[in-house]
């Protein structure tokens, strides 16, 4: 009787579909180039364009589209003087190439596009958007400039010209780079909204630069066009061992500003030996350390018009850096997000001043304050208290996390730093000249510019604090690269944590741009035989490279933006790296056995302190090294079938088999017991299929039984976490997923959250139940390689999967479990926003489910139990179920 009355609701549906779609305005929206809006630096040759379909009907396709570009906004929307016009009968809405005359570095075009629907409807042209090609090398004809002599100052050097333009500007784009870190201006204010440029690339390979339209900045007449430089990645401290240097000893600044006049003639105005230098008042800068600076140093209205006291200041040098590893931006930049304002203001037991910001988070403090000349105030930053409610910083290591300030004086001042950022909850405060109120700090938050895409919320409040810190751990390590943590002396593009965390990562924001951006650092940084550096951008030793589940990251990261964006060029882009990972693997195997070499292993696995029994979740590190060779191998073989290269696909499938077959002689006992009988083991192995499929549910069973024996807790480590909860759902177990999902006691996902974590910790227990810490040199309290479990609730407890690359087509799935009494989730797709919400009322499951115009979705519809699941195949619109 119920599956009837679910069938006739579906039946409904789909006639009031077809009914009255037609009805229902279609527009166009959310126009990208290179999942980019508005891009003013584009990279390839040939970009490609992708948009979103709105319509309130049902059952809505694209049957057409028409794109038209043109140099001239004006004349676009006439229909006029048009560079390409195409129309095209297709449903393909997403990427699509560019096709038409070759397009000019440094020229904007401007574009729009129309659709028409399966239903008749034609919508109206979309609003104008635009792209700008990048510069080529020969474009360039600004110069090099850095202080005169060796650049070992501390201090940040200062650089500054005066323009005088005697026509009206019609429109003007700035060019910007630095060996180093810049902040720019033009007439005292800030070009763009951006922090820590260039960004951090392999800098050996390839430098950015950023473009930024400056029209409103620039005017007829005298201008002042200036900048700031600072160490960074470049030339500061970076990685262990106080290495500084790393890519060069010299900062230096790089500006083009190419401006149009409204008479139609055009004028370059660069950086040459013209320019003027000198130090300021920003004394010290560091990623690490903080920055010290000093407001009685300002050289004020130094970055504006008529400054004359840089008369003083000393010529500049033309460093010979060249511009041939120069290249656009392809990511997302660092810019400001939430403001967040002091909780409280109190003093610990020894006496310190301490303002808790109630949220475990990257960026900085901006300082309010009035005192007389040169006073000192230090901020301190740290992530915890330790158990007696002290200021605890032994967890970071040798990073100073320390903003100084000394004041000019009698007069309001606001201050925080320029090219540091930090990773904290907790701000010691030392030297304030008054009393402290929280309304005297508040915490900026800073990270990559990515949009978010998913939500998602339960009945249960624990589950929803879990999300929450998943999402503030990503947005911490999401710094220009995915770091492994923000705060200690590390913060490195560790490989292991980003493939691990990766499929989450896509589900809560848009990391097409980031992602797009640091794969092409793990290819330039991948050494010439093959094998994937622990870190990208590879700041380690030569021989750090190799280790199983961290240079996967070269196979995983690639097919998963494939899967998640439909990116077939991320694969084009990547095939080559891919290959040669897999490549590397085979060369160090023996008979097919990946047995040699370092590796991690299941990093940080449960390893109880009085380990005396055995308990200890040791897996053998080549038999985890075994199943990676197999699942890149498979990767692999997945971008040849999509990049039709047959005979590749056909030489890797053979190898793939070898690899399973040494796996089983080597790792698998004739009954079924695998070497090391750990959760992680038996995870990977049936994960990646390495078992013959007559033994794998028995697998699943061990599996079980080792949950259970550990009380339903976890044991995995970062590389078995990650699948721990698909594959017991993969194998009918999903009770046992939820059972560890809402495990509260260590070691488990909501144990941080018991007690009191607001971001994923690096350790299962870096605070103990008694309050004591973790292992200090290694216990960070915002790492996000645990937050992999955001992966599965999302596909499970949401419901919401990826049936087709970019969603063309979708699955709605959700599981019922953990005695949760409704769960809502959504996902803003390349083709919009996909939204799933049950609950379980009245003995029925409940179910509501909304898909984009322009996709297709199959949904399963369980009962109350999570039972009887009946499926339906659905177009676009808002569809009810109930079971």
């Amino acid at each position: 009787m119920k599956l009837s009355f679910s069938l006739k609701l579906i039946g409904l549906l789909i006639l009031v579909s077809h009914f009255s779609a037609s009805a229902q305005k279609l527009s166009v929206t959310d126009l990208q180039i290179e999942h980019q809006v508005n891009p003013l630096a584009v990279e390839p040759a040939i970009p490609r364009m992708s948009w979103k379909l709105v319509s309130a009907g049902k059952d809505v396709f694209q049957k057409s589209y028409e794109i038209r570009v043109s140099t001239d906004a004006k004349q676009l929307l006439k229909g006029n003087n048009l560079l390409w016009n195409d129309t095209k009968i297709t449903d393909q809405s997403v990427l699509i190439d560019y096709a038409g005359p070759a397009l000019k570095a440094g020229q904007r075009y401007y574009w729009q596009v129309r659709v028409k629907d399966n239903h008749g409807n034609t919508s109206a042209w979309s609003s104008v958007q635009y792209w700008q090609m990048g510069l080529k090398p020969a474009d360039w004809k600004a110069k090099w400039i850095a202080v005169q002599g060796k650049d070992t100052a501390q201090a940040s050097p200062m650089f500054r010209k005066e323009f005088n333009l005697n026509k009206t500007v019609l429109s003007a784009t700035a060019y910007i780079t630095a060996k180093g870190l810049y902040e720019a201006y033009i007439n005292g204010q800030k070009v763009g909204d951006a922090y820590f440029t260039p960004g951090w690339t392999s800098y050996k390979d390839h430098l950015q630069y950023q473009a930024y339209d400056v029209t409103t900045l620039i005017r007829k007449g005298a201008n002042a066009f200036s900048a700031i430089l600072a160490d960074g990645w470049y030339k500061g401290r970076v990685a262990f061992n106080d290495r500084v240097s790393f890519y060069g000893d010299t900062r230096a600044l790089l500006m083009q500003v190419e401006v149009e006049y409204t008479d139609g003639t055009h004028e370059t105005l660069i950086t040459d030996g013209s320019w003027k230098t000198a130090y300021g008042a920003l004394l010290k800068s560091s990623h690490y350390d903080g920055e010290i600076y000093d407001a009685r140093k300002e050289k004020t209205g130094w970055n504006g018009v008529g400054y004359k006291e840089d008369n003083t200041w000393s010529a500049v040098s033309l460093p010979d850096y060249g511009y041939n590893n120069l290249v656009g931006m392809s990511g997302p930049m660092v810019r400001k997000h939430e403001r967040i304002k002091a909780l409280k203001v109190f003093k610990t037991p020894q006496g310190d001043v301490v303002a808790d910001f109630g949220q475990n988070l990257v960026g900085w403090v901006e300082l309010h304050t009035k005192g007389p000349a040169g006073t000192r105030i230090t901020l301190s930053h740290t992530e915890v208290l330790d158990k007696a409610g002290n200021f605890y910083t032994e967890n970071l290591r040798s990073a100073k996390q320390q903003n100084t300030y000394y004041l000019k004086g009698n007069q309001e001042e606001i201050f925080s730093p320029h090219f540091s950022f930090q990773g904290f909850r907790y701000v010691k405060i030392e030297g304030y000249p008054q009393e402290l109120k929280p309304e005297d700090l508040t915490a900026v938050v800073l990270h990559s510019d990515m949009t978010p895409t998913g939500t998602f919320e339960t009945s249960n409040p624990l589950l929803n604090q879990l999300q929450h810190n998943i999402t503030w751990g990503q947005k911490g390590n999401f710094v220009d690269v995915p770091t492994d943590c923000p705060q200690r002396d590390e913060r490195l593009g560790w490989t292991g944590d980003a493939q691990a965390f990766y499929n989450t990562a896509a589900y809560n924001m848009n990391v097409s741009g980031f992602f797009t951006k640091w794969l092409k650092d793990v290819k330039a940084d991948q050494h010439k035989d093959g094998s994937i550096p622990f870190v990208i951008p590879d700041v380690l030793n030569p021989s750090d490279a190799g280790a199983a589940g961290w240079g996967d990251v070269a196979t995983i990261i690639p097919w998963g933006m494939y899967v998640t964006y439909g990116d077939k060029r991320i694969l084009e882009t990547q095939y080559d790296s891919m290959k040669a990972w897999v490549d590397f693997i085979t060369s160090r195997s023996r008979d097919n056995l990946w047995n040699t070499g370092f590796h991690f292993g299941d990093w940080l696995f449960y390893r109880p302190d009085d380990d005396n029994d055995g308990r200890a979740a040791v897996t053998d590190k080549y038999m985890i090294a075994q199943c990676f060779y197999a699942n890149s191998t498979q990767l692999l073989i997945n971008a040849a079938q999509v990049l039709g290269k047959k005979e590749e696909q056909e030489k890797y499938s053979a190898l793939l088999n070898d690899i399973k077959k040494a796996y089983v002689n080597e790792y698998l006992t004739p009954s079924g017991r695998l070497v090391s009988s750990t959760q992680t083991a038996y995870v990977l192995a049936l994960q990646f299929d390495m078992l013959p499929e007559n033994l794998r549910e028995q697998a699943a069973e061990r599996l079980v039984a080792n949950i259970k024996n550990y009380g339903s807790h976890l044991t995995t480590g970062f590389l078995g976490t990650p699948y721990l909860c698909h594959v017991l759902s993969r194998f009918g177990h999903i009770d046992v997923a939820y059972d560890l999902l809402m495990q509260e006691t260590y070691p488990s996902w909501l144990y941080p959250v018991k007690m009191g974590a607001t971001t994923i910790w690096e350790r299962w227990d870096g605070i103990k139940p008694d309050g004591s810490f973790q292992t200090p040199n290694m216990n960070s309290y915002n790492h996000y390689a645990y937050g992999a479990i955001g992966d599965w609730m999302y596909k499970n407890i949401a419901g919401i999967q990826a049936a087709a690359p970019g969603y063309k087509k979708i699955i709605i799935k959700p599981t019922v479990g953990g005695k949760l009494t409704w769960a809502e989730g959504s996902y803003n797709s390349d083709y919009g926003i996909i939204r799933n919400k049950w609950k379980i009322e009245d003995n029925k499951f409940k179910l509501t489910v909304t898909i984009p115009p322009n996709t297709t979705a199959d949904v399963f519809v369980p009962n109350a139990k999570g039972e009887a699941y009946k499926q339906f195949q659905i177009t676009s619109g808002e569809y009810t179920f109930e079971q």
